[in-house]
């Protein structure tokens, strides 16, 4: 009798073992992404802010809030903002997670623009349900960390926005091209942009869903219900910070082998910002093209989007063409409505002058050493400077 039991009980968890299996696999296959855009703002509209990731100083909030006021519409502050928990976190996870379903349940809210990010929001992965998302279809703001966050909301069919948080907000006044198009964007007026050329440019045209944001943010999440890389024909976009190229090569290469880059249609490579050359190339965009070059897809190079000075705003979910030839590149969002032109090179000149006539004095030193020297925490209140 005890032989029958232990034989029905190893066949049971074979049973058990492959059906999981089996239920994993499905999980990995390519699914077709379609999202919806949500109503675009008008004035007098409620903008939350937000703080999903690691915490920000009351008053840099308040800066933020001025800048949202600015542009005619209502900043409202999530109930736990301000909180700190275990040195960085805006709060403890339910916490934080209470004021992401706190702006979505809201119906007076129509957008979500979050503080900064840091760390923190894989936590969310599975606990925040994507039909949470897709019940409130609503504009979602934000990078970095909050990358996890955009994902989701691709994966519940919601396109979101890959651009400024309140602490850049803040530290610009809002006065910068990388504001100024977000709030265009929110008010309804898309982005399209000319890009100029870059020496590691691959020429060819691609259309696709865009998805993708910070490496080391959407890497973790590959094959789980926010992986939005398992899109078919996607467009994907990489940005980094302070990672070193032996790190960003492992991380690119977990994309290799997950089937990630077999599904691109194109890539786009933004900033790589403050990067370690721990490895022999000249940049981190040469090393990536090292593997690129051979998968015949276009590949577009030194588009500002990430942690640097310039971060246009981008949207996630959106049917996008990429076309890129000898002389520079284009990326042109397929959706209705008013869009504008932006050249690239203008928004970089514009931000270059900026910086030259409010750089620091730094006595002698070389610029990008005191630039290295500033950690995560202070870079995103505000205290970077180039």
């Amino acid at each position: 009798m005890k032989r029958v039991f232990h034989l029905l009980m190893a066949v049971t968890a074979l049973s058990v073992l492959f059906y999981a299996c089996s239920d994993n696999e499905i999980n990995l296959q390519p699914v077709s992404l379609s999202c919806e855009f949500p109503p675009f703002l008008s004035p007098g509209d409620k903008v939350a802010l937000i703080s999903p990731s690691y915490s920000m100083p009351m008053e840099k909030v308040d800066s933020a809030a001025d800048v949202i006021r600015s542009w005619g519409f209502e900043p409202v502050i999530g109930p736990n903002v301000g909180k700190e928990y275990l040195g960085k976190y805006a709060g403890t996870p339910e916490e934080r997670l209470s004021d992401i379903r706190w702006a979505l349940e809201d119906p007076s809210i129509k957008a979500i623009i979050c503080n900064r990010g840091g760390y923190g929001t894989i936590r969310f992965v599975g606990k925040l349900q994507l039909n949470e998302l897709k019940a409130h279809p609503k504009w979602l703001v934000g990078f970095s960390d909050i990358t996890t966050l955009l994902e989701m909301e691709t994966r519940a069919g919601v396109v979101s926005v890959h651009g400024t948080m309140g602490s850049f907000l803040a530290k610009s006044e809002g006065k910068d091209k990388t504001s100024t198009l977000l709030r265009d964007l929110l008010s309804g007026t898309v982005s399209n942009y000319n890009i100029p050329d870059h020496p590691l440019n691959i020429p060819g045209s691609a259309t696709g869903t865009l998805v993708g944001g910070n490496l080391c943010t959407f890497s973790p999440v590959l094959g789980t219900e926010a992986d939005s890389t398992l899109g078919k024909d996607i467009i994907l976009f990489i940005e980094e910070v302070e990672e070193d190229m032996s790190h960003i090569d492992r991380l690119f290469n977990t994309l290799v082998l997950n089937g990630v880059i077999d599904r691109c249609k194109g890539i786009i490579l933004g900033e790589f910002t403050d990067c370690g050359a721990n490895l022999d190339f000249g940049s981190v965009e040469e090393m990536l093209v090292s593997y690129l070059k051979d998968y015949n897809i276009p590949v577009c190079c030194g588009f500002p989007t990430g942690h640097g000075d310039v971060n246009l705003p981008l949207l996630e979910g959106a049917q996008a063409t990429l076309d890129v030839t000898e002389d520079g590149a284009t990326l042109k969002f397929n959706v209705a409505g008013p869009h504008q032109w932006v050249f690239v090179s203008d928004a970089l000149a514009e931000a270059d002058t900026t910086n030259a006539d409010q750089s620091l004095d730094l006595a002698g030193q070389k610029q990008s050493a005191v630039v290295r020297s500033f950690n995560f925490a202070r870079y995103y209140n505000g205290a970077r400077k180039k």
